[in-house]
């Protein structure tokens, strides 16, 4: 008779679930509380557009340039989900603190680094130079800690509610962004740094109940350990990257995410700015406005999560999905209709892609080598999270001669953002043909896709 373990309860599998997102909640709130503050990065800390972009996109430099990512999950695969998990969630909080160092009024009064980041690349300022490299320690963390955090919902829901799980995980991930876009603009006092080391305290939080979940880990390996046979699935090797780097249906759902992220996460981190230029929001508005996109995924993930757990065809939920991406950012491009029709658009899209994505490549791989596959994944996909919000700044700023520097003079500037949104649109077009792809391949590979998860 196969024994119990501590995640063959639902109480416990739930508790876990519960746990681990709300590490992803910090990690979302951290990561989009500087999207509605552009324009104070602007006027305190005379950050051009290209500048805000520059700082953006330090998040992903370890990642694209230093695979990372694919390095965590390697590492997540070898040595552990505790250790990787801790040691990254550190580098989270690490990076955090140093970003709203990086801002605060004791850095820019010439307080500690200050001589050093003024000593060289004179072009760029201290206070760019400082939450950039607090920006790239974050993500430095962030990202693996991801890995890490899908990694142990499929060791806890693999044979139950994956799609489900994972689309949950998700919407506690979007809550965490959609409180972001809420909250900063109100937490401007006694400074505007507040809003930035509020983030930070919820980072520490995460990591400590990171530390909490790690007991529970510790607990179910040793009862893993118990029932292991010998014809159990063989542990990680190398090898298995030569399959990830070769298989065609991985290459094309790895495809479809860069596109597809890169048309969304660089966009929130404009979308407040956008709807305060382009609508006359104010700060405040512009954030709920923008939050709304991440309420909507909050119920809509896990659903598409229960479709595809149940109904299947995870492969044409991803081809809808990127179709409505396009269609959301020709609306902000080309059209002045009330921003919330194409935000609403996007949300739908923004759920569909995730919840039908992530549990599918378990389909393709196996589980001891699901760290690896994310972890390559993420690398990819911070490619496009690494340059579109450089291309988008550097877009604005040659599309909007003077604007910036009438900003940073304390003048009124209003950005047009209908270049930036054509190109993030073509992305969208992009991901449609990747889908498209995907959903033919799989009637060749043979991996179903299409089939519930559950029956898989």
């Amino acid at each position: 008779m196969e024994q119990k373990t501590i995640r063959d309860s639902s109480f416990n599998r739930w508790g876990v679930l519960v746990l681990v997102s709300c590490v992803m909640f910090m990690n979302y709130y951290f990561y989009d509380a500087l999207s509605p503050l552009k324009d104070l990065m602007q006027s305190e800390l005379g950050f051009t557009s290209a500048d805000y972009g520059f700082f953006t996109s330090a998040y992903s430099i370890p990642n694209v340039f230093l695979l990372m990512a694919v390095i965590g999950g390697i590492i997540c695969d070898r040595i552990g989900i505790r250790i990787t998990g801790f040691v990254f969630c550190l580098l989270m909080a690490l990076g955090g603190a140093v970003t709203a160092y990086g801002a605060s009024p004791t850095f820019l009064e010439g307080g500690f680094g200050f001589d050093f980041m003024s000593s060289f690349l004179p072009r760029f300022s201290p206070a760019l130079k400082m939450t950039s490299l607090g920006f790239f320690i974050f993500g430095l963390g962030a990202e693996t800690s991801v890995v890490v955090i899908s990694k142990i919902i499929v060791k806890w829901f693999k044979g139950y509610q994956l799609a489900l799980a994972l689309g949950l995980n998700l919407a506690f991930g979007r809550l965490g962004a959609a409180l972001a876009l809420i909250l900063s603009p109100r937490l401007l006092q006694p400074h505007w740094t507040t809003a930035i080391w509020f983030g930070v305290l919820l980072l520490v939080v995460g990591l400590l109940g990171f530390v909490f979940y790690m007991f529970f880990d510790s607990k179910l390996d040793r009862q893993l350990e118990n029932e292991r046979s010998d014809d159990e699935e063989e542990e990680f090797s190398w090898a298995d990257l030569k399959f990830l780097v070769t298989d065609r249906t991985f290459l094309l759902i790895t495809a479809l995410c860069v596109t597809f992220y890169s048309a969304v996460f660089p966009f929130i981190k404009y979308a407040p700015d956008l709807l305060m230029n382009k609508f006359g929001m104010a700060r405040q508005a512009a954030g709920e406005v923008t939050s709304i996109l991440m309420f909507g995924t909050i119920v809509l993930t896990p659903l598409f999560g229960w479709i595809a757990d149940n109904k299947g065809k995870s492969a044409t939920l991803m081809y809808l999905g990127s179709g409505l991406l396009f269609v959301s950012h020709l609306m902000f491009a080309l059209t002045t209709i009330t921003p919330y029709i194409p935000i609403f658009l996007l949300g739908v899209a923004f759920s569909l892609v995730p919840a039908a994505m992530w549990p599918a490549v378990t389909k393709i791989v196996g589980e001891n080598k699901i760290g690896t596959a994310y972890g390559f994944m993420f690398s990819v996909q911070n490619l496009g999270l690494w340059a579109f919000p450089m291309l988008i700044g550097w877009v604005l700023e040659i599309s909007n001669p003077g604007v910036a520097d009438a900003i940073i003079a304390g003048r009124e500037g209003t950005y047009d953002y209908t270049n930036p949104m054509l190109m993030l649109a073509a992305l969208g077009v992009a991901g449609f043909v990747f889908a498209f792809l995907l959903k033919r391949e799989d009637s060749r590979s043979g991996y179903g896709l299409e089939l519930p998860n559950n029956l898989v």
